[in-house]
């Protein structure tokens, strides 16, 4: 089982980043976080990489069930999503695939969440 979602898109990076987030917005999520990687290993390494962002994406209603469900799921959230420039030049979308992060928690209830949450982010990747 992979443990991630992935596809190429024919946008550039700051318009995936913008289709990707209208994307998960329609699907219930907002984006908590956003880590520019390249700029943050520029400053404290002082090397260059490619264009590559994680957003911390969040659906306030399965945050809200699995928190319930275990106390200690919160180390595992938000769900990530990443835009990344490829070496050769395109573009690449790709989310994290919870039920793959959730098999290391033991709670049924979970994976009924999880089911769910992975649907609507295969739904995000799919729909760019």
């Amino acid at each position: 089982m992979s443990y991630y979602f992935s596809k190429f898109v024919d946008d550039s990076f700051d318009e995936a980043i913008e289709r990707v987030t209208e994307h998960l917005s329609n699907e219930g999520f907002g984006v908590l976080t956003t880590i520019d990687v390249s700029a943050t290993l520029k400053k404290k390494l002082d090397v260059d990489f490619q264009r590559y962002t994680i957003l911390g994406a969040c659906n306030p209603g399965f945050a809200h069930k699995a928190l319930l469900a275990e106390d200690k799921i919160g180390t595992m959230l938000p769900c990530n999503v990443i835009v990344q420039e490829t070496a050769d030049g395109k573009v690449e979308v790709s989310a994290v695939d919870p039920m793959a992060s959730m098999m290391a928690v033991k709670n049924e209830t979970l994976g009924g969440i999880a089911s769910e949450v992975r649907s609507k982010l295969q739904s995000v990747i799919e729909g760019l």
